[in-house]
């Protein structure tokens, strides 16, 4: 083939992407067959790696490209199958479901948010009393919605606060069509109030992604994988929250603890203010947004906030899956707002589908994971310690495997042994109970350590949100290592008293 053909192929591969990462894909690529032929199980464990780079770099290329041509290679090569991938996919296609109507049910309630966010961030002057609010509230509506669907809220406030202020720094407040991701057109005056205005609303949305994790340990339906092990276990609402309670309650009191502290002395990326520059702005948004505001635009708040209740009540009783749940708020809001081109309802979906493909991504990684038994031998291992140390230790292996796999699969996995445990009679049900509460605390509360053991993290992180704050993937993890390590020591602790 001749040079030109070529050197076009290599600058299209992976598109603007710079040329070293280009490289290491294309590294990765050439070296997972010479190790799966000299060893499956190594290959599958180098695999997880490659994966979490490609999550790890996700501003410098979204994960979807590198990570799904992992995924395709790992397939050809028989370290699994489609049929795998397939039932992977099958088995949370609720959380599919979810991503597809839910987040875009949220795009539709976009200005009810920003009004009432808007009120909440103009009012509270207190850094601290706002993260803490923030991360509260997550928490709550976490324990009783989804943390998926709370942290798509926290999305699009965000999205809407940046792109007021950065219209205004770049001079386009008539410009209808204004995009908020290039910085070309911002002042040079407003460039350090800008840099200022994206540390505090990094800090202020890590606050609420990690009060998803606080309150989605707590309840039946705050995770997927708490209902799993829930039916696993025979237990109902109010039972799962009691037996996690000694666990899951020290843990949010200990998180809320650490929201004030590092905002207090403000270390891990924490504690930037609200610029006064940015504030005058905002307020003076709501005040023209409030003098402005039609009879129609009154109404569609009401209808939002009408949908909004629909939503807490249909979400809380369980009416339906989440997803559908959510598909029925699109229409709702849709008819009774009177949106109905095509084009404008499309735009609801644009933010939710690229992250639903790269999930069943993830979810073919997983069926490497399983197929490759790679998980197996810590299994085993656990499960010959002394019954005394299996439910520390059970919350320690579920916490660190959860931060490099999915923590729905890690949950997955050791729930369905210790049933099959109990069933032969090796553990009584007292002891299994306690090793129920080690691995969903532990699937729940250290994986706040890395984008890849929250799907709400990996949601973040590969959203619209995270380029436009400067978000990145080891900027998430040094935000997360205060609560990672005291989420982690505290349910460690609290689960070695309860064994």
């Amino acid at each position: 083939m001749p040079l030109k053909p070529l050197n076009a192929l290599a600058e299209n591969f992976l598109g603007p992407s710079v040329t070293w990462y280009k490289q290491t894909i294309i590294a990765f690529l050439l070296i997972n067959p010479v190790l799966f032929a000299v060893n499956p199980f190594v290959a599958g464990w180098v695999l997880i790696l490659e994966f979490i780079f490609t999550l790890a770099m996700a501003l410098k290329c979204y994960p979807l490209q590198p990570g799904g041509l992992l995924a395709i290679e790992a397939v050809m090569l028989g370290m699994t199958s489609p049929e795998s991938v397939l039932h992977e996919t099958e088995a949370n296609f609720e959380v599919i479901m979810l991503l597809m109507f839910m987040v875009a049910g949220i795009y539709f309630m976009k200005s009810l948010l920003l009004f009432v966010f808007t009120k909440i961030l103009l009012g509270v002057r207190s850094k601290i009393i706002l993260s803490l609010l923030f991360s509260l509230v997550a928490a709550v509506l976490s324990a009783f919605l989804d943390a998926l669907t709370v942290t798509a809220v926290l999305i699009a406030v965000a999205v809407g606060f940046y792109s007021v202020y950065h219209r205004f720094a770049s001079g386009g407040h008539k410009n209808v069509d204004h995009d908020h991701s290039d910085d070309g057109k911002v002042d040079d005056q407003h460039r350090n109030d800008l840099d200022a205005f994206r540390a505090f609303l990094r800090s202020l949305i890590m606050h609420g992604a990690v009060g998803t994790a606080l309150g989605g340990v707590c309840t039946l339906v705050g995770e997927p994988q708490n209902l799993l092990i829930a039916e696993q276990a025979g237990w109902n609402f109010i039972k799962f929250f009691t037996v996690m309670a000694p666990v899951s309650m020290p843990a949010l009191v200990a998180g809320l603890i650490t929201c004030v502290v590092v905002e207090k002395f403000k270390i891990f990326g924490y504690g930037a203010l609200l610029p006064d520059r940015v504030r005058e702005i905002l307020e003076d948004f709501d005040r023209k947004e409030s003098a402005k505001r039609t009879n129609n635009e009154k109404i569609e708040l009401v209808v939002q906030a009408l949908g909004t209740l629909f939503l807490v009540i249909a979400l809380a009783f369980h009416l339906a899956a989440v997803g559908l749940i959510g598909l029925a708020v699109i229409i709702l809001l849709t008819a009774f707002n009177g949106i109905t081109e095509e084009h404008r309802i499309g735009h609801a979906f644009e933010e939710a589908l690229p992250f639903t493909a790269l999930l069943v991504v993830f979810f073919s990684i997983v069926a490497v994971i399983h197929d490759q038994h790679l998980f197996q031998p810590i299994t085993h291992l656990l499960l010959d310690l002394s019954p005394e140390l299996q439910g520390p230790m059970f919350f320690v292996a579920n916490g660190i495997l959860s931060m490099i796999s999915d923590n729905v699969f890690v949950a997955t996995v050791y729930i369905t042994e210790i049933k099959s445990a109990l069933l032969a009679g090796d553990i009584t049900r007292e002891h299994f109970d306690l090793l129920a509460v080690a691995i969903n605390t532990g699937t729940n509360l250290p994986s706040v350590a890395t984008p890849n053991g929250q799907a709400a993290f990996l949601f973040l992180l590969t959203s619209a949100l995270a380029p436009l704050i400067r978000l990145s993937y080891g900027k998430m993890v040094l935000m997360a290592l205060p609560y990672t390590f005291v989420l982690g020591g505290v349910g460690f602790v609290a689960v070695l008293y309860l064994a």
